[in-house]
């Protein structure tokens, strides 16, 4: 039986940040500016910037990967926030949520590179196809890439925090 999920509201089961690539490491909590996690690096130009300053990524998407055999782990695909609850299948470009005391709104699918290899070959076509990358979520993959967010109004995030759409339908 799958976990109960819905749009409305979840938690933040883990925060990330690295230095400069994946995995990114635990923290147990973050202040949120309008670029993102303070003192989250990005080593590449194709990451970061406002409209990808945070990453989501829902925690049942890595323990389906677990199952089935990936060698991932929270903060291994480079996800910012790791969530438990949201139906990241319904999640869109456009909405909004709170979190802590920061307001974020989804802007795109992330588009997994080559920094994810070292989790097994293939691993970004099982995350991402082209239904995906034409922005149909009618993709069986859809959210499971995780989904970039750029933040509305900044302020800090603790693990545990409630994550609560407050903007569902767009």
């Amino acid at each position: 039986m799958l976990p109960e999920t819905s749009l409305a509201r979840g938690t933040v089961v883990q925060l990330n940040t690295s230095k400069g690539g994946v995995p990114k490491r635990p923290v147990l909590f973050a202040q949120v500016g309008l670029l993102g996690i303070e003192g989250d690096e990005h080593r590449y130009q194709y990451h970061g910037g406002p409209e990808q300053a945070l990453l989501l990524l829902a925690a049942e998407v890595v323990d389906t990967l677990t199952a089935e055999g990936w060698w991932v782990f929270y903060g291994a695909l480079g996800e910012n926030l790791t969530t438990r609850g949201l139906d990241y299948r319904r999640w869109r470009a456009g909405q909004q949520f709170l979190v802590g005391t920061v307001r974020l709104q989804l802007t795109k699918p992330r588009a997994p590179c080559s920094a994810l290899n070292p989790y097994g070959p293939g691993i970004q076509s099982r995350i991402y196809d082209p239904l995906v990358k034409a922005r149909d979520p009618a993709s069986p993959h859809w959210g499971e890439s995780g989904f970039f967010a750029k933040v509305l109004e900044p302020g800090h995030i603790s693990v545990n925090d409630i994550i609560e759409a407050v903007d569902p339908v767009v």
